[in-house]
């Protein structure tokens, strides 16, 4: 792999950028704060536009990291705006393999804007770092996350039982991937 850390992105809908401290209560009000958003997620709900602020200065200074992969998924409509995030949460370097994981605002549940955005990332992930295999998981009581997965493009593997832990408790995740010879067909 070639680590060139996280680049703007530009689809047709949307812009994937690097996050900054403004976005604090955007992305506190927009899915941060929602227990809806995070119950099939790994961190709690944030309580205050300041652990927010706390999380988003962790994260900018990992920027210095080339490795470090987390995107602000904003609409191309001129607000710059973010409505969700998209990231590496793992890389394997003797596999060339990245896991991806995501979350988007309530608000833009069911327009294909995380297909999108997942879709865009995982071309960026084969076509600019030369990873081979890119892999996302899913609660298996989120089916939409899994759907998701397969709309970008992504094979359903199986379902590793009771393998994670995460805000609903010990689950089961599914798990989705997609290789770079299968995206290059593609």
């Amino acid at each position: 792999m070639h680590h060139i850390a996280t680049q703007r992105i530009e689809t047709a809908r949307l812009i994937l950028r690097p996050f900054i401290m403004a976005d604090a209560t955007a992305m506190y009000e927009n899915w941060a704060s929602d227990p809806a958003v995070t119950q099939y997620l790994t961190w709690p709900p944030h309580s205050s536009v300041e652990v927010t602020r706390m999380v988003l200065g962790d994260w900018i200074e990992k920027y210095r990291n080339p490795d470090w992969y987390n995107w602000a998924i904003t609409l191309n409509d001129g607000k710059d705006t973010p409505i969700g995030n998209i990231s590496a949460v793992a890389c394997a370097e003797t596999t060339g393999s990245v896991e991806i994981g995501y979350c988007l605002g309530r608000a833009w549940w069911g327009s294909g804007i995380m297909t999108e955005a997942l879709r865009a990332v995982i071309g960026f992930f084969i076509g600019q770092v030369g990873v081979n295999r890119v892999e996302a998981r899913h609660d298996t009581q989120n089916p939409a996350s899994g759907k998701v997965m397969q709309k970008a493009g992504m094979t359903f593997e199986g379902i590793l039982r009771q393998a994670a832990k995460n805000n609903r408790g010990v689950i089961d995740i599914g798990v989705h991937s997609i290789l770079a010879s299968e995206w290059n067909k593609g």
